[in-house]
């Protein structure tokens, strides 16, 4: 992505009404996976709806994620992240540590797990041991994440004074990375109503928040220069109320 499309992506961001008046808070470490299907002609990308019902975003189309858990950080995996990858991951962090960067990874892998149903990761020959709750199930399923297969795509903070404020990773996956599908996941009651595959250069469209359709754009830069880890991975923040868009 060259830089007017930096500033045309920024500006976007920077003129979106908003409302910032409430109290401010800290940004909570979060992550998520933008799963990406390039087998036919056109890259698609995995986006879910949420909950109308829900209080915060409904009913828009989201990627899964959430927040990093204390236990993310003690999940086996088969392979560890890329080096270009963990170095972006603990750029400009108050406490970088190796166990925080695989944290974030594979926190974005169990909320794949948890909104869809969907495991990423390698078959093995026997249960991977776990720190529980959704990880038990790879366990059943006998299934490790693999974290060489992330790629670290954008990195995003929510604005000051919002209702909820997420320092957030977003990673991508290949389809290919699917090895199990918990069923019943998805639904009319569930945190995701349903789970659609679109084309990255049409899911724009859909109902989503800013920083979402901004990402699809990067992922879609990311992909046609080739996906390399040494890629510089954007970080949007706000500052003097206008984002910025660093490259780490």
């Amino acid at each position: 992505m060259n830089s007017t499309d930096g500033d045309r992506l920024l500006h976007r961001m920077s003129t979106m009404e908003r409302d910032q008046s409430f109290p401010d808070s800290e940004p909570r470490d979060a992550a998520t996976i933008m799963l990406i299907d390039r087998a036919g002609p056109q890259p698609k990308v995995l986006l879910g709806r949420r909950h109308h019902g829900h209080k915060f975003m409904p009913g828009k189309f989201v990627f899964p994620g959430g927040r990093i858990e204390a236990h993310d950080r003690a999940m086996v995996a088969v392979s560890e992240l890329h080096p270009d990858t963990q170095r972006k991951l603990l750029e400009r962090v108050p406490n970088p540590s190796p166990e925080l960067a695989r944290g974030l990874a594979l926190a974005a892998v169990r909320e794949m797990a948890e909104e869809t149903g969907l495991l990423l990761g390698v078959q093995a020959n026997e249960p991977p041991q776990t720190p529980g709750e959704i990880w038990a199930e790879f366990a059943t399923a006998k299934i490790m994440p693999d974290l060489g297969q992330l790629h670290f795509i954008a990195r995003a903070i929510t604005p000051p004074k919002r209702p909820k404020r997420f320092d957030t990773r977003f990673f991508t996956a290949d389809a290919t990375s699917i090895v199990h599908r918990i069923e019943g996941v998805v639904g009319p009651d569930s945190e995701l109503v349903e789970l659609v595959w679109a084309p990255v250069e049409e899911a724009a469209r859909f109902d989503m928040p800013t920083i979402t359709s901004v990402v699809l754009e990067e992922l879609a830069a990311r992909v046609a220069a080739g996906m390399s880890h040494d890629l510089p991975v954007p970080f949007y923040y706000m500052q003097d109320q206008q984002f910025h868009r660093d490259l780490l």
